[in-house]
């Protein structure tokens, strides 16, 4: 996006387009900035923080609920459900609270429309995270789909330090290390629980391989985007503050085009047949709207959220998931997944840390 047109940051993007509270990308900087009192986190804070912990969490559990019979409806009509009413709740937020006209949508998408196709990239690696969730919670349960998730710190990581040359930092090389181990005893402990039966279960590594690609997805387009907002750096458009809605727009148009192509590629006969929401239960219209308000939200409370704050949510999230899981699936919970839960926990709340614990590796 041009500066002065969204007045976004990059590095939220990902996170309003996912719906969910990613992890930012790793600051550069030429030194280390001095030590800061932490800030005592006020009110409205802890309200942002349960309420991006509980939106994450209801999301994930609604999804596994769904999907846990393994339901026949086409998920490419769930995505495009999902950014259809993202798209209209956007539009009307700008004609109904900030009493704009729809022309000033037009203007906007013309003025940047260099950025809106460049977004085509990271649009569509967000529709094959959406369509990866349903398949990796038809084949495994929530709690471990919130850990390994995770690991989306790992490839955005990786992916900074290749392409965008950033350095990471000491407390971060150890967070990254202590959120591989806890993913890797999570995986074991859900192994361990499987080979109860003699042989295990196939879809439990479809619902691991869906759900590691999620978070390759998500690291990608991260930091893809971003290289794309920094290459566009020196160009603005008309010096006009639009807000963080009309991104919305942008992002979501960019979405349903690239699943509108899939969808009509891959799955036209079946649309033509049966229809575009043909077996979606009342359940699985649920899921699509916690997508869509998923994305709003967090959208609506970055303001007030900041790195650690949301390294606090996804932390909580991940809890709540695991023991709600437990109470309403009877998911299995055993030692070995309180090792690799604690580990991961402690690993987003590291990665995240406050500005006092962070060291350049290198200057």
């Amino acid at each position: 996006m041009s500066n002065r047109a969204s007045r976004v940051h990059p590095k939220d993007l990902s996170a309003i387009e996912a719906g969910e509270e990613q992890e930012p990308l790793i600051e550069k900087s030429s030194s280390p900035e001095p030590a800061k009192k932490a800030p005592i986190v006020s009110r409205q804070g802890l309200f942002v923080l349960m309420l991006l912990a509980v939106q994450n969490c209801f999301k994930n559990l609604l999804m596994r609920y769904v999907m846990k019979d393994q339901p026949q409806f086409l998920t490419s009509a769930a995505v495009l459900g999902s950014e259809s009413l993202k798209l209209t709740l956007s539009v009307l937020y700008i004609l109904l609270i900030q009493k704009k006209s729809f022309g000033s949508i037009l203007q906007y998408l013309k003025e940047d429309r260099r950025n809106t196709l460049l977004l085509a990239v990271p649009a569509s690696a967000y529709n094959f995270q959406m369509s990866m969730e349903y398949v990796a919670l038809a084949n495994i349960n929530a709690a471990l789909f919130s850990v390994l998730v995770q690991s989306k710190l790992l490839f955005t990581a990786t992916f900074a330090a290749l392409f965008l040359r950033q350095k990471l930092k000491y407390i971060q090389i150890v967070s990254l290390t202590q959120l591989t181990t806890g993913v890797m005893l999570c995986n074991l402990a859900k192994m361990a629980t499987s080979s109860s039966s003699e042989t295990l279960d196939p879809g439990m590594w479809v619902g691991i391989t869906a759900t590691l690609a999620i978070a390759l997805s998500s690291g990608f387009a991260s930091v893809y985007t971003e290289k794309v907002i920094k290459a566009q750096k020196g160009r603005t458009v008309q010096d006009q503050d639009y807000g963080l809605a009309y991104t919305q727009v942008q992002l979501a148009l960019m979405s349903i085009v690239t699943i509108g192509a899939y969808a009509a590629f891959r799955d036209w006969d079946a649309i033509v047949t049966n229809g575009l929401f043909h077996n979606f239960s009342t359940g699985a219209f649920l899921s699509v709207a916690s997508s869509a308000l998923g994305g709003l939200i967090v959208a609506g409370v970055l303001k007030y959220a900041d790195s650690v704050l949301k390294g606090y949510a996804t932390a909580l999230s991940v809890i709540l998931t695991g023991i709600l899981s437990r109470i309403m699936f009877g998911t299995e919970l055993n030692a070995i997944y309180f090792m690799g839960i604690s580990n991961v926990v402690i690993a987003v709340i590291l990665y995240n840390g406050g500005e006092e614990l962070n060291r350049y590796v290198c200057s």
